[in-house]
């Protein structure tokens, strides 16, 4: 935005359970769609490419009114940009794989399932993931580094990385945006798997 990066969050119901699966969180009220879409149409009215993506994303977010879950309101956003960038990736839940244990035993066997030869995750993990059990199951650990991408032009201030996939898509189109990005793992090293 003109004056700095703003946070768009959406409000989820409290259970007052502490490690509450992801597909159990509810969103608490769908007020959350008309507000990010009224600080996406202020911060990115005059982008090159608002004009012409703006009726795909807000239909998505018209949807999300309707959806009571988080984990849901995700999938559209994720099927809505994966469709802008042109990646036709699988998406699935891990409802769709029936695995136990504790969550790191879980994260490996979501990958083996999913025929992952390699995880990638948020840095954050560091604290918890037991990489040990990847290295024994054949699947590599890869960490998210959110360095070096590439500048693009953006519409307000000095360029700042730490913004969300919209803006790239806003400032320069589906076409050139995949020039900003770093590429999957090439044949033979395995696909991602991340949560």
């Amino acid at each position: 935005t003109g004056q700095g990066t703003q946070w768009l969050s959406i409000p989820v119901r409290h259970t007052g359970r502490f490690g509450q699966p992801v597909d159990a969180v509810r969103v608490a009220d769908a007020a959350w769609t008309k507000k990010h879409w009224a600080s996406l149409s202020q911060a990115y009215a005059k982008a090159p490419f608002f004009e012409s993506l703006a009726p795909a994303v807000r239909e998505v977010y018209e949807a999300c009114r309707e959806e009571e879950y988080l984990s849901a309101v995700n999938r559209r956003f994720i099927a809505l940009v994966a469709g802008l960038l042109g990646l036709s990736a699988r998406i699935v839940s891990s409802r769709d794989y029936a695995v136990t244990g504790d969550k790191n035993e879980r994260l490996v066997e979501l990958c083996r399932r999913a025929g992952a030869g390699a995880y990638l995750s948020g840095p954050a993990a560091r604290d918890y993931l037991d990489e040990t059990l990847f290295t024994e199951a054949g699947i590599g650990v890869a960490w998210m580094d959110y360095s070096g991408y590439p500048e693009y032009p953006q519409l307000h201030g000095p360029f700042v990385h730490a913004v969300s996939v919209l803006d790239l898509l806003f400032s320069v189109g589906p076409d050139r945006a995949k020039a900003y990005m770093r590429p999957l793992p090439r044949e033979g090293e395995g696909r991602p798997c991340s949560r």
